[in-house]
């Protein structure tokens, strides 16, 4: 399509000039624009037409078609008019507008009408709302059903309210808003057209689901009028959607459209869930005018900082004071609370363990930082939890990959009731907000009494275990690198303010076990442990912080393969986004899974490219490592990278 020059005439029509003179030869069509008008250009011998792009029976692209025996033929149903003035042939009058038409010394001129201004419509109202309600980021891809809410976007990105990221699959768009939501607290949305373009959009809506992550999903869809007819990309999308999202309404042309965008995103923030809405693609459009208003969440949220209840509060309190070595387990739902977590911890000289979704909440540094339990913990953690008399557990789901010891005196804390004594009783089970619910105690707790000071512990436990560490780095059977090395290394380099996002398999184990944490927000995908959502996951966080800190993304190479065109979009919006992929050419996870079972290794093996020149192609820097003593240098040379950097290290598959 070509547009270029435009004047306008005194009537008020504006020309455009849409081709040169020999940009269409004799006895062709092509579409141009003029504006925003999209036009079939016709030439027949010396003279031009200028057409209406739509055929008028179904919106077929003339200039998509062909002119046969001096008719212009559309594409679509193979109805005919006359190339130069639109006329249908005898028996018919539907035809498609002529626009005025000049040939002038230095190309074809164009006349359209001076664009109307635009009237509000429902996705305005819809869109508004989203803004108020504080929505700043949407991540999706603009399609065929959703193009009136995509405007609607789109004229709020040029008023500098929203920011809309174009992903390269609907899949990636859900993680991006699955690690907003995790990071922040606050719902980000993913935008998807009617179909497969929504159902590609589950399984990272379900991971926020399970995580507790904010989310709003905005569907276009087919026609009302044509929707349950079986035509093209019909999916009835609220049944689709029933099982994952809280909410799920679809927008109605006399809906209260402003009310069920505020629903759909108190659904969300309240609920720490999903919520969804379906726009069928007549509705997006449809004109309201200046009188809807757009909604806010003035009035409409109440404050979540709840007490616990008194007797609660006493019963867990005399079971804290009676323990000599208390232990405090933290998991993802406290991650805005640990100022007080720690204050807590402090007066109670008690070691702070967290589950693995929670690694980063408290320093490995810090006197009484215990790091990871669990499966993908160490050792510091597990001894410290068997050699205690209580634990104290707050914003944890119990999952079974962390291993929380059921048999001991347990205090637990949660805003969720459904969420105490969810998989066995607990001794205390205390309803309310985790911070709130840590102040009070500290208020409350006698000071002195008979508590061990556990920091010596904490202390003697991590020098054994980084001297462990310490061997393992320097194990090299010349196979490759061993993650030891790799994460030894990143704990060298990468920011203490970084957001590291992790992608399950070997990796995320490893890192679990050998990363240290200073200050930096860890994210991954925690229940649903779904592979692939590292590298889109990394896409979400940069949304959320922009360039304030550095963005690091741990992945495998069967995580990274999921989305590996998603590079490009962090090229295309210069992302600085560091990526650590450990390539060992297989789905490491599964082989020692495989193995454990006893049964044999089958179809793990992968076959990848050389992932450092697959970044360089598609714009980033890449940077292959073979050796651990490469390390250092490419983690350097990628973090402070102005844009996106791959580290790809050949890894060996044996030394996790």
């Amino acid at each position: 399509m070509v547009a270029t020059q435009m004047t306008q005439d005194p009537n008020g029509s504006v020309w455009h000039k849409v081709a040169e003179l020999d940009d269409v030869p004799d006895g062709r069509v092509r579409t141009v624009l003029a504006g925003k008008h999209s036009i079939a250009l016709t030439r027949v011998g010396d003279q031009y037409g200028a057409l209406d792009n739509h055929c008028p029976h179904q919106g077929g692209p003339l200039g998509e078609g062909s002119i046969e025996k001096g008719l212009l033929r559309c594409p679509w149903h193979g109805y005919d008019y006359d190339p130069l003035t639109g006329t249908p042939p005898s028996g018919f009058s539907d035809a498609p507008k002529c626009f005025p038409l000049e040939v002038r010394a230095d190309g074809i001129y164009v006349a359209v009408a001076v664009d109307a201004p635009h009237e509000r419509t429902v996705s305005d109202v819809m869109v508004e709302t989203m803004v108020e309600w504080g929505v700043t980021h949407v991540f999706g891809m603009v399609g065929h059903s959703n193009l009136g809410f995509a405007d609607a976007m789109r004229r709020q990105e040029v008023a500098g309210n929203l920011t809309f990221v174009g992903i390269r699959h609907e899949g990636a768009a859900a993680f991006a808003a699955s690690a907003y939501g995790k990071l922040t607290g606050r719902p980000a949305a993913c935008f998807a057209i009617a179909g497969p373009g929504s159902t590609n959009l589950l399984t990272g809506l379900y991971d926020a689901k399970v995580d507790r992550a904010p989310v709003l999903a905005i569907s276009g869809q087919v026609p009302s009028k044509v929707l349950g007819r079986g035509a093209f990309q019909d999916v009835d999308l609220n049944a689709a959607f029933a099982a994952v999202a809280s909410y799920s309404k679809t927008v109605l042309p006399n809906s209260d459209h402003a009310e069920l965008m505020t629903l759909a995103l108190k659904h969300a923030t309240v609920q720490r869930d999903v919520a969804h809405l379906v726009f069928p693609d007549e509705v997006q459009e449809k004109v309201v005018g200046d009188a809807p208003l757009a909604s806010s969440p003035v009035g409409r949220i109440g404050d979540a900082r709840i007490a616990p209840p008194d007797a609660a509060l006493d019963d867990a309190l005399a079971l804290i004071e009676g323990a000599r070595r208390p232990v405090i387990v933290v998991g993802h739902g406290v991650r805005f609370e640990m100022d007080a977590v720690m204050e807590l911890a402090e007066t109670l000289h008690a070691p702070v363990l967290t589950t693995f979704k929670a690694k980063g909440q408290v320093s490995d540094h810090h006197p009484l930082g215990a790091g990871v339990l669990g499966r993908s913990g160490t050792p510091v953690a597990s001894w410290l939890m068997n050699e205690s008399d209580l634990l104290i557990v707050l914003g944890a789901s119990f999952s079974n990959h962390t291993g929380i010891a059921s048999y001991k005196p347990i205090v637990q804390v949660d805003f969720d009731p459904m969420a105490l004594g969810r998989f066995h009783p607990v001794t205390v089970p205390v309803q309310g907000h985790a911070g709130v619910t840590a102040r009070l105690m500290v208020e409350r707790l006698a000071p002195g009494g008979d508590r061990a000071d556990q920091r010596p512990d904490v202390a003697a436990r991590w020098a054994i275990w980084r001297a462990e560490k310490a061997r393992r780095v320097l194990d090299d059977r010349g196979e490759g690198v061993s993650s030891a090395a790799v994460f030894d290394a990143m704990n060298r380099h990468v920011p203490n303010d970084a957001v590291i996002t992790v992608d399950v398999g070997n990796q995320a184990y490893s890192f679990g076990r050998y990363f240290e944490c200073h200050e930096q927000s860890i994210l991954m995908s925690g229940y649903l442990g779904s592979i692939g959502f590292g590298y889109p996951a990394a896409m979400g966080a940069w949304a959320a912080v922009g360039d304030t800190r550095k963005i690091v993304a741990v992945t495998g190479d069967g995580g990274f393969g999921q989305y590996l065109a998603e590079i490009t979009t962090a090229v295309k919006y210069h992302m600085p986004i560091t990526h650590v992929l450990l390539d060992n050419a297989s789905l490491g996870k599964i082989t020692k899974e495989q193995r454990a079972a006893e049964y044999e290794v089958w179809q793990t093996s992968l076959h990848n490219p050389d992932f450092a020149a697959y970044a360089e192609l598609c714009g980033a820097m890449g940077i292959r490592v073979d050796a651990a003593s490469e390390l250092d240098d490419a983690l350097d040379r990628a973090i402070t990278h102005d844009g996106p950097a791959l580290v790809a290290v050949q890894a060996d598959a044996e030394l996790v």
